[in-house]
């Protein structure tokens, strides 16, 4: 087999990569270990960039966010016992919309199959070889077939789990990485919003992220050791809890049925180089970050729009310069979202073991956000998105 673009992993980046290189006349074959009904339904949070937003519906994807998703023109941030509003349509001109990964997914799924896009499924034994001369994409397809795909380029979007960062030898590549000393509780709850927008709380018990996954469900999140068992929490513990982190001025959550829980660690990390040879990182793959700042899916979108930049140059006009600088281009975002979600980190949890200075201190950075017109500006353009230039 042969293509130009060797795409490894069907999440946000490789599928929207592919939607946008066929949008340019560029052939491309997706390849993915998992199957489709398992990306489909793994359930996954998502908030949605203004630009992320923009993308999806000037390429004809977009639809479902705009009638299914939740639009949301701020977020509340709680401490001292009360809410403050950052106000993005006021302060950015952007907002954010509240729609799930794993739809997310669906849409960009269905988009390419109904164009007859190569996607293969249930792919195994995924291996990468010369990937600064002839690269090549090995695998055993869905059949058991052995395939070798060669390929221009190859794009890796296979997460942070994949092959692709790992084929970039040890020499060539620098890995950053940061392990937070906390994790997120979380739970799927059967209840009605408890507010209009996100809250962000900060309490001396630690940090807690209230949100909403439809009109009937509900996803909240807690701060907690990253090595606590879920299920050593009962419901009655776990409410209060909760409830004691987002209390004052008279508020309360609208408790439910409890039918998911799990806890996950909070981590950041960047691969350096984005690029070794004609081999191209994107997404996952790439970079990870925290919750806390809501950049993991727009940054793989920002990342492939760059990249498809690039192969459009690169396959119309014989231009390699933007192929020379992905990496860079792409990481400058990389390292602003990193920062962002760092920032939003460190201002809202408890360091475990964290003095009273620090949590006054985390008390006097908040009321500057919320009281200065300049500093919330900073927060609602970063949190709603920095523009996309495509």
């Amino acid at each position: 087999m042969r293509t130009q673009v060797g795409i490894v992993g069907a999440g946000p980046a490789g599928l929207m990569l592919s939607h946008l290189l066929a949008a340019r006349g560029i052939d491309s074959v997706i390849v993915e270990a998992r199957s489709r009904a398992e990306i489909e339904e793994t359930i996954r949070a998502g908030v949605l960039e203004q630009g992320t937003v923009d993308l999806l519906t000037d390429t004809d994807v977009g639809s479902r966010v705009l009638t299914e998703g939740a639009k949301h023109d701020g977020i509340e941030l709680r401490f001292g016992g009360s809410g403050h509003r950052i106000d993005f349509a006021r302060l950015a001109g952007r907002s954010v919309w509240l729609y799930p990964q794993h739809e997310v997914l669906k849409d960009l799924i269905a988009a390419r199959v109904k164009a007859g896009a190569d996607i293969r499924f249930e792919a195994s034994d995924v291996e990468l070889r010369d990937v600064t001369t002839d690269p090549v994409i090995a695998f055993t397809d869905a059949d058991g077939t052995p395939i070798e795909l060669r390929c221009d380029v190859i794009a890796g979007c296979d997460g942070s789990a994949g092959i692709s960062k790992h084929t970039i030898p040890d020499g060539e590549r620098t890995d950053y990485f940061k392990a937070y000393p906390f994790g997120w509780f979380g739970i799927l709850v059967e209840a009605p919003p408890s507010a209009p927008e996100l809250i962000y709380a900060h309490s001396e018990r630690g940090f807690a992220l209230i949100s909403t996954r439809t009109p009937e469900v509900q996803r909240m999140y807690f701060q907690c050791d990253p090595e606590a068992n879920a299920d050593d929490w009962s419901d009655e513990e776990i409410w209060a809890e909760l409830q004691a982190r987002v209390a004052g001025d008279g508020f309360r959550l609208t408790e439910g049925r409890i039918f998911q829980r799990g806890v996950i660690p909070m981590r950041s990390y960047v691969c350096h180089p984005m690029r070794y040879g004609n081999l191209f990182l994107a997404g996952d793959a790439a970079h990870t970050v925290p919750p806390t700042g809501a950049k993991g899916l727009n940054l793989a979108i920002a990342d492939v729009v760059v990249l498809a930049r690039a192969f459009e140059d690169y396959y119309a006009k014989g231009s390699v310069e933007r192929l020379e600088h992905y990496s860079a281009t792409a990481s400058r975002r990389v390292w602003r979202a990193q920062h962002f979600s760092w920032w939003m980190t460190s201002m809202l949890h408890t360091p475990p073991d964290g003095e009273p200075f620090d949590y006054h201190r985390q008390l006097g950075e908040l009321d500057l956000v919320t009281s200065s017109t300049a500093a919330a500006t900073q927060l609602a353009q970063a949190y709603t998105g920095w523009p996309l230039e495509y």
